[in-house]
């Protein structure tokens, strides 16, 4: 496996990313500004605003990393419309290893693409269960191996496209 991989998102959540990304590139200066305020207070052992603002410009060029390599891996594309298949961004119910009794609700998708519904599972399509469901169709049973290396049937439910 590599240390990228895609990540599949929808326009919006491309745009909103992007522009969180301009935002704190655009800020660089007023922080970078902040440090050079704090620097001339004196001495910098004992300058908690000093050490605030330098960590602070930690964070943000952390964020802004993260953000370029997740939007230069980015696929994007529009939110499934139709209903029965499996794709990144359907919320699926699913079944495991023939116990129909053993069900669970999630969405296919990277966090990013999630919007702010904390209470829907998400996974993601590279991820062993949503590789292994991506263009399942209802009805159908897909294999996958877990960590400890065992391999788990999975059978679709039912697959709807997400709506935030």
């Amino acid at each position: 496996m590599t240390d990228t991989q895609v990540t599949w998102l929808t326009p919006e959540s491309h745009e909103r990313l992007k522009n969180e990304l301009d935002a704190l590139i655009a800020n660089r200066p007023v922080i970078a500004a902040e440090i050079n305020e704090r620097r001339e207070e004196g001495d910098l052992k004992e300058n908690g605003g000093y050490h605030a603002a330098r960590e602070e410009q930690g964070q943000q060029e952390a964020r802004i990393r993260q953000l370029q390599e997740l939007l230069n891996n980015a696929k994007v594309g529009e939110a499934p419309t139709q209903s029965g298949v499996a794709l990144p961004g359907s919320v699926v119910k699913v079944y495991y290893d023939g116990d129909e009794k053993d069900t669970e609700t999630f969405l296919i998708a990277t966090r990013e693409d999630s919007g702010q519904d904390g209470g829907l599972e998400v996974y993601s399509p590279s991820s062993p269960l949503g590789a292994a469901l991506i263009d399942a169709k209802v009805g159908e049973t897909r294999e996958y191996t877990i960590p400890s290396g065992a391999t788990v049937k999975v059978t679709l439910i039912s697959a709807e496209p997400y709506h935030s």
